[in-house]
């Protein structure tokens, strides 16, 4: 399998404290992972760098295998990569809206958006929710409604902050069930996150942070208590 991305040399601060100092980080196209760790350690924080919503000293990065900066983030990454943030701000329209909210910003035509947010919302079985106001989303449609808005983007690498937490029962089951079909698509998907059931979902490999180090490790459902 082929390296999507490689980021040498990852060096993030706050203040005189070292956040995380990684060799090499590299994620291969089409495959998924679960980024673990203690709170704390700074998995939100990589993720916001890899999506360019956050800066680090960065030796040298790759996409595809083309030589890219990570600051200032350059166009063909922010089309590549997509960032889903815990808690997802939904804008005061609809549904269909929100999902559709990229594609237009793209400058897709309306008749193709239409047809991309409605499988969305059918993949993320929102389609109930076509003009609801936002406001009355619970948590567990405002997520699957953002992977839906991310979903119709077509990235080549989904970054998704804690998807599950603070969802429950029904509402998180159905979440974890729409991460598969991602890599089934080609998106590469990591998840920053705590959860079990993520973390031994079959062919998700485990990322773990810890002391500012990245380690590779073999999925066997650990805690992060786990040395």
């Amino acid at each position: 399998m082929s390296a999507l991305m490689t980021v040498r040399g990852l060096k993030k601060r706050h203040g005189e404290r070292l956040l995380f100092d990684i060799d090499e980080l590299t994620l291969e196209t089409a495959s998924a992972y679960v980024l673990t760790g203690a709170n704390g350690v700074g998995k939100s924080t990589l993720l916001r760098v890899l999506a360019g919503l956050d800066t680090a000293q960065v030796a040298s990065a790759a996409f595809e295998g083309t030589p890219v900066a990570l600051h200032p983030y350059p166009a063909a990454l922010r089309r590549a990569i997509v960032y889903v943030h815990q808690h997802p701000i939904m804008f005061s329209t609809s549904v269909a809206d929100n999902i559709g909210y990229g594609l237009a910003a793209r400058g897709e035509p309306k008749a193709r958006i239409a047809q991309r947010v409605e499988d969305a919302m059918a993949w993320a079985g929102v389609s109930y929710l076509q003009g609801t106001d936002p406001a009355r989303l619970s948590g567990g449609e405002k997520q699957r409604v953002a992977l839906a808005r991310a979903r119709v983007l077509q990235p080549r690498l989904l970054l998704l902050d804690e998807p599950t937490a603070n969802l429950d029962g029904a509402a998180r089951e159905q979440v974890i069930a729409l991460i598969p079909t991602l890599m089934e698509q080609g998106t590469t998907v990591v998840m920053a996150c705590h959860d079990r059931d993520l973390i031994g979902l079959p062919g998700v490999r485990r990322l773990k942070l810890r002391d500012g180090h990245l380690e590779y490790r073999t999925n066997k459902g650990e805690t992060d208590e786990t040395p």
